[in-house]
C-alpha cells in the first residue's frame, strides 16, 4: 500500500515537467474546497478536470492523481465555485455622466466597453453574470461573441432593453415603451427570438395591469422568466400580482422599511414555494449605497489600475475626470440618508424567507466591474451579518438554480462545467480576501494564475 502511495505521489510530481502532459486535463490539489452545496467543507481537497467539466473531487487521502494530469497547486487556499453577479451594466464602465456617455460612447458599447467589461468580470472571478440593460444589436452580439469563445468574459445571461411604459428621453435605444397588450407580447417576442434570457421590467406601476400582465405572461410563455425594479412600493406590490419572479435593489429611497402590507404579500409568497414556481428571489444591490460615504472620503480605490483594462486611453481619462470629485455627483446626494434604511430592508427581506442574491448594479457612477463583487460579498458578512456561506451560495449556487443552469454550473461537483477560482486564505473567515482572486478557471481555462492574468488566454 505505502508502495502504491509513493508510486502515485511520485508519477503526480512527475507531471509537473513531463513534457507528456495533456494540457485539458488539471488536477487542481491542496485547497480547502468550498463547493457551493453549503455541504461539508473539503480539506486537503482535488478536484480532477478532464477537459472543461470536473470529473472527480476528492481529498488526498482518497483521490489519486493520474500521471497524465498536470498538477496545479491550491495549497493554503480556499477554493470556490466562480463567483455570479445577478446585475451588471456591460455598457457602463462607472462613468458620472449618463447623458454624456451614452451620447458619446453608444457606438463603442460593442466594440470597446462591453468587451472591457466583461474581461474585468473574469479577471475579478466572476465566470457568469447577468446583464440588466444594453442595445439589444449589441445584447446579441456580445452574448455570441463570448458563446463562441471570440470574447473572454463570464458566462453572460442577458436582458436586451428594458420594458417601461415610456421610455426616458434620450434611452430609447435601451428602453422600450409599451402601450398596449399586443405591443407588449411582441417586444417580449422579438427579445426572446434574439436569444435574450430574462425580461426586465420596470415602471410597470406606470402601466396598465393588462399590459404589464401581458409582459410576464408572454414571458413566462416564451419560457423566460421576468426581473423587476422595486424601486417603489406599487412596483412590488404590481410585481407580486403579476407573477415577477425576481426584484431588483432595495429601493424605497429614504423609507425606513416596507410597508407592512408589502411584508405581508412577500411573506404569502414565499409561504407557497413550489407551488407558485419555486422561490422568490430578490437581488438587493446595496453595496453602492452602503459604501459610498466611504469612497467619498477615502477615493483611493477609484484609482486602481483594474478597471482601466481593455478601455481606451481617451476613455480612462474622461471617467476620472467625471468622478474626481465624488462629494458633488448629484446622482448620490441622497445616498446618504438611504444608507441607514438598508439594513432593516435588507432584513426584512432575508427574514420573510426570499432567497437573496448576490448583484451590484456594476457599472454604475464609481461602480467598477473588478471591485463591484467582492465589495457586495463583503457589505453581505461583515456589515449584515450574513453567514459566508450563505453570501457565497447567494453568489454561486442560488443564480444558476434561478437561471435554470444549475446542472451545468453554480456547484463544484462531478460531472459539471469547470468554472471555479481560488484565493489565498480562508473566504469563510475573512471574505474581503475574494478582492484579490489569484486563480480562475472558466470552462477549464485558466485565465488568471497567481493573481495574474495569463494573456496568452485572452488572445
Amino acid at each position: 500500500m505505502m508502495r502504491t502511495l509513493i508510486l502515485v505521489i511520485s508519477l503526480s510530481l512527475l507531471t509537473l515537467t513531463s513534457t507528456s502532459v495533456v494540457a485539458d486535463k488539471k488536477a487542481f490539489v491542496g485547497g480547502t474546497l468550498i463547493d457551493g452545496t453549503g455541504g461539508n467543507i473539503i480539506y486537503d481537497s482535488v478536484i480532477l478536470v478532464n477537459g472543461n467539466r470536473i470529473e472527480q473531487v476528492g481529498d488526498q487521502k482518497s483521490l489519486a492523481i493520474p500521471p497524465s494530469y498536470q498538477v496545479i497547486s491550491t495549497e493554503g487556499m480556499s477554493v470556490l465555485p466562480g463567483l455570479w453577479d445577478m446585475h451588471v451594466h456591460l455598457m457602463l464602465t462607472g462613468h458620472s455622466d449618463y447623458p454624456h456617455w451614452q451620447n458619446n460612447y453608444a457606438d463603442r458599447f460593442g466594440s470597446e466597453i462591453m468587451p472591457a467589461a466583461a474581461e474585468q468580470l473574469l479577471l475579478a472571478g466572476v465566470t457568469s453574470a447577468r446583464d440588466l440593460g444594453a442595445p439589444l444589436a449589441e445584447s446579441k452580439s456580445i452574448k455570441q461573441q463570448l458563446d463562441s469563445g471570440e470574447l473572454k468574459g463570464p458566462r453572460v445571461y442577458m436582458s436586451g432593453p428594458f420594458i417601461q411604459h415610456k421610455a426616458y428621453p434620450g434611452t430609447e435605444n435601451y428602453r422600450w415603451g409599451v402601450s398596449s397588450e399586443r405591443e407588449a407580447r411582441s417586444q417580449v417576442r422579438q427579445l426572446a427570438e434574439a436569444g435574450m434570457d430574462v425580461i426586465k421590467l420596470i415602471d410597470h406601476d406606470e402601466m396598465s395591469f393588462a399590459v404589464a400582465k401581458a409582459v410576464v405572461d408572454e414571458a413566462h410563455k416564451q419560457g423566460l422568466r421576468v426581473v423587476a425594479h422595486s424601486h417603489k412600493p406599487d412596483e412590488i406590490r404590481m410585481g407580486l400580482k403579476l407573477g415577477v419572479d425576481n426584484f431588483e435593489h432595495t429601493g424605497l429611497t429614504t423609507a425606513p422599511e416596507y410597508p407592512d402590507d408589502i411584508m405581508t404579500m412577500l411573506k404569502e409568497r414565499t409561504a407557497k414555494g413550489r407551488i407558485s414556481g419555486g422561490p422568490l428571489y430578490w437581488t438587493p444591490t446595496v453595496e453602492g449605497l452602503w459604501n459610498y460615504e466611504y469612497t467619498r472620503a477615502n477615493s483611493e480605490e477609484l484609482d486602481n489600475e483594474c478597471w482601466k483594462r481593455g478601455l481606451e486611453s481617451s476613455t480612462i481619462k474622461d471617467i476620472e475626470a467625471s468622478i474626481t470629485h465624488p462629494e458633488r455627483l448629484d446622482y448620490m446626494q441622497l445616498t446618504p440618508k438611504r444608507k441607514p434604511t438598508l439594513k432593516r430592508k435588507f432584513r426584512q427581506l432575508r427574514d420573510a424567507g426570499l432567497i437573496l442574491l448576490i448583484g451590484t448594479d456594476s457599472g454604475i457612477p464609481m461602480k467598477f466591474h473588478c471591485q463591484s463583487t467582492w465589495h457586495e460579498l463583503q457589505v453581505w458578512v461583515d456589515e449584515f451579518d450574513v453567514p459566508a456561506m450563505e453570501a457565497i451560495q447567494a453568489a454561486t449556487y442560488w443564480p444558476a438554480k434561478f437561471m435554470g443552469v444549475d446542472s451545468e454550473v453554480g456547484t463544484l461537483v462531478p460531472g459539471k462545467l469547470a468554472d471555479l477560482i481560488a484565493v489565498k486564505g480562508d473566504v469563510l473567515k475573512y471574505i474581503n480576501l475574494l478582492q484579490r482572486v489569484d486563480l480562475v478557471v472558466k470552462d477549464g481555462v485558466i485565465y488568471k494564475q497567481n493573481g495574474q492574468p495569463v494573456e496568452a488566454n485572452f488572445e
